[in-house]
This record gives structure tokens, sequence and C-alpha cells, in this order.
């Protein structure tokens, strides 16, 4: 099997004596679609964000494609093409659905100081490529009617969609969805998974986490949960169904 694409090798992050994540291991293969299972509490959030650097990690270290990249900055993360979504979208919601998109790219000649004075034809030319790329994004998920629609006034479930426009605009290698079904009506949660499908099947690598059981049993594989902040299972959706270390921490059990 190749080498994994995001490795993470004891890692531990703890608030005070509060251990949210305990010591926890795991490798993500190229081109898998891996649900993140577990109890509320279990530490799944925390986890995602010491991955993309949200927090650091008390201990243990992260590797994306081979590199050491522990305790890495967002937004370096994202430029190494780690992207993810929040479990609750926080769109600018007075700017438009469009713009929102187009924010996503790093560097842009605007953001600089003297970029409006000095760099003027070059920043109209990069507005006009970065407009036509997030147009074609917004059409991938199905928003382009709402691109000039402001962000705050759409459904949550186009909300979520928008998330995943944002992150595309970085051309990530693997995204990390947080619920994205969650609070999504039936029809926008079968768009987003044809949406997430499709893009696994032009390469990109997904790890979600999801409460919807029934999407990770039939979207997922491998499915790794965690229980108390640590990894109890690793294995095939079938085989998640039936471990007893699985449903004891569901029930509420004390994991041995």
């Amino acid at each position: 099997m190749a080498d994994p694409i995001l490795s993470i090798r004891n890692v531990s992050k703890t608030f005070g004596e509060f251990r949210a994540v305990n010591d926890v291991s795991l490798d993500i293969h190229a081109g898998t679609i891996t649900g993140l299972i577990g109890p509320n509490g279990a530490g799944k959030t925390t986890l995602f964000n010491v991955l993309t650097g949200m927090l650091k990690p008390t201990g243990g270290t992260v590797h994306l494609d081979g590199q050491n990249v522990t305790g890495f900055s967002p937004d370096a993360l994202f430029s190494l093409g780690l992207g993810r979504t929040f479990q609750i979208p926080r769109p600018f919601a007075k700017m438009s659905v469009l713009e929102n998109v187009m924010l996503s790219p790093m560097a842009q000649v605007g953001e600089r100081v003297w970029g409006p004075f000095l760099g003027a034809a070059k920043m109209r030319d990069q507005e006009a490529t970065i407009r036509k790329r997030a147009m074609e994004v917004l059409d991938f998920v199905t928003l382009a009617p709402l691109a000039d629609q402001a962000a705050g006034q759409i459904s949550g479930g186009q909300m979520k969609l928008l998330e995943l426009a944002r992150i595309l605009m970085g051309d990530p290698k693997l995204i990390l969805l947080d619920e994205p079904a969650a609070g999504v009506n039936p029809t926008l949660t079968k768009t987003l998974i044809e949406k997430i499908e499709e893009l696994n099947r032009d390469g990109k690598t997904f790890v979600i986490i999801e409460h919807d059981m029934d999407f990770v049993m039939q979207h997922c594989d491998p499915v790794i949960a965690l229980a108390e902040g640590r990894k109890v299972f690793e294995g095939t959706a079938d085989e998640a169904q039936s471990n007893p270390v699985l449903l004891d921490a569901y029930l509420g059990a004390q994991v041995e």
C-alpha cells in the first residue's frame, strides 16, 4: 500500500487536566473516504482542529504527504492541500455567495498594501480569473443560480455546499468535513453526497465526521471510531456494525 497522505502518531490534546484527544495514531490513504465516528464528546472535532492547525497538539506528530506539519497554521496547511469545513458554517453573511468563494484563494494581489496602486492591471486580471473559477466551482456544487444572493440568506444546507465550494478554490488533495449532513434536508444531502463521491473519483481524499450512521455505512471506507479521546476501532463499515467495543462506546460503557 502506498504511503499515507496523512499520518498522525501519538497525538494528544489536553485542556488543563482534561485529555480531549488521547494518544491517537492513524493513517489516511489517498483516494479514500474515511468516516470518523464516535459519541458526543469523543474528541472528533478537537482532533480535526489539531490536524488543521486550529489547535496545537499537546503531544505527537502530524505528517501530510510525508512532511512533518505538526503545529502548522491553518493557512499554511491550506496552501499544502489540506482543507476543512466546519460543523456550523459561518460565511460572510452580507457578502454574496460569489464573493465568499472569491475570497478563498491565497496571496491575492489586492491583499497587499500597495497592490491596488502598483499592480492595478495585474489585480484586475487576477480577479477576472478568480471570478471565472469561482463560477465554475459554484456551478459544480449547484449554487451558481445563487451567486449574487447574500450568503446569510441561503439555507443551512446551501451553506454547507458553499463551504465546500470555498475550500475547492484551493484545489485541496485532502478534505476534512465536520458533520456535512447535519441539519441538511434530504435533497441537499443527496447533492452533497454526489459531489463528495464525484470529487473522490477525481482523486480527492476525504475524512468525514458524521453522526448519521446510514451516511457513514453507505459511503465511508474505512471507518475509524473515537471514544473518550482514544481510537477504539478501525475497519470496514460491516465490521463497525458488529464490533463489541464500538457498540459499548456508543452505549456509554467505559473503554477498556
